[in-house]
Order: structure tokens, then sequence, then C-alpha cells
């Protein structure tokens, strides 16, 4: 008798067990991966157009100095590479997308206030970074469009790679030296792709 009721016992604790073990973080499906690895890299997208409007600014030739800034908890942001100088009526921007031991924090996951924290790294190799290409349009009402497109890799609660392909449209304000993105006007449509297979549909303002 004494050994029945152990063995319904250590039944029902292994049966909790593994309800609950079901029921954690790492059973979410590989589409929400790919959300959560998308909201990591968002306010980076911001920081990125940024820094390509320094750069185009300051250029005095078709290379850009390097433009740097820091995740807001860790590592670095830099981009790199080459623009058209001078009024642009049909300027382009073709830029490289470096990121060293990246982080903004903690991603808000859900309305429970739960959180993960994610790093991101690019490849070393320029080449071989994820590329954000940009054309401004003033003759067309400083008009602003292009992509990014590219791989970071992720490591803490998230690990893999997420692939960027990205569509942005929005306006932009000034003249040589002085041309910077109008904030809160552009639109940012496309996926972001986990290593796993799993696709989040990319639709913001920023």
């Amino acid at each position: 008798m004494y050994d029945r009721v152990m063995r319904n016992q250590l039944g029902c604790l292994l049966f909790v067990l593994f309800t609950v073990g079901a029921c954690s973080s790492d059973s979410v499906d590989s589409n929400e991966q790919a959300r959560r690895a998308y909201l990591g890299l968002d306010k980076s997208i911001s920081k990125s157009l940024a820094l390509g409007f320094q750069g185009y600014n300051v250029a005095t030739n078709a290379n850009i100095p390097t433009q740097m800034t820091m995740g807001d908890a860790s590592g670095t942001l830099m981009i790199t590479g080459k623009v058209d100088q001078g009024t642009p009526g049909q300027a382009q921007m073709n830029l490289n997308v470096g990121m060293t031991m990246y982080s903004d924090g903690k991603i808000m996951v859900d309305d429970k206030g739960n959180t993960i924290s994610v790093t991101y790294a690019t490849n070393t190799d320029m080449t071989m970074q994820p590329l954000l290409s940009l054309k401004l349009n003033s003759s067309a009402g400083n008009t602003l469009a292009g992509t990014l497109t590219g791989d970071y890799t992720m490591s803490g609660d998230l690990k893999g790679t997420v692939t960027l392909d990205l569509q942005l449209t929005g306006k932009f304000s000034g003249t040589a030296p002085n041309v910077m993105r109008v904030t809160g006007s552009t639109m940012v449509t496309g996926s972001a792709v986990n290593s796993d297979g799993g696709m989040y549909t990319v639709n913001v303002n920023i």
C-alpha cells in the first residue's frame, strides 16, 4: 500500500514538472523568436540612420569617416561606407553596419512585463556586414528610400542568426552639410527571419 501511494505521488510530481517545462519560455515557437530577435534590433535602425547622415555631412570624399555609437547597455555600432557628395538631388549612400557585443538592454516581449536580454554581433569582414542603402531625393520633396539587409549573430537569451530584409521610406530635411532624417517619418517594412526558419513581418514607424 505504501509503495503504491509513493508511486502515485512520484507520477504526479513528474507530470507537474513536465507540464511546467513544456510551458517555459524556451517553448515559444520560432516565429515568436524571430519577433523577439527583431525587437532587440529596432532601436539600432534609428541609430544606424543617424550615423549614416552624420557620415554624409562630414564626408570629404566618397568614403565617409567611420561613425560610431554605443549600445544602450553594451557594445558598439559602427557605420562605414561610401556616399555621393554635394546637394542631395539624387544622392546615394551604401553603408556597412558593424556591431560588436551590441545590446540596447532588456527587451520587453509581452504586456506582462516579461523581458529577455540579447547581444548582437556582425561579421568582422566589412564585405559581409549588413548593408544599409539609402537614396536621398530633394527633387521629389526631400524623400528618403532605402533598404537594410543582412545577418546579425545573437547570444544571450536568443542564439543563432537573424536576417533582416527591410525597406525604408521617409523624409529628410536640410541641405549638405546639414542633412538629417525627419524623426517619426520613416516607415520600416519587410521581414526578420531567424536561423530556425521563423519569420516576423516588420511594419513600424520610426
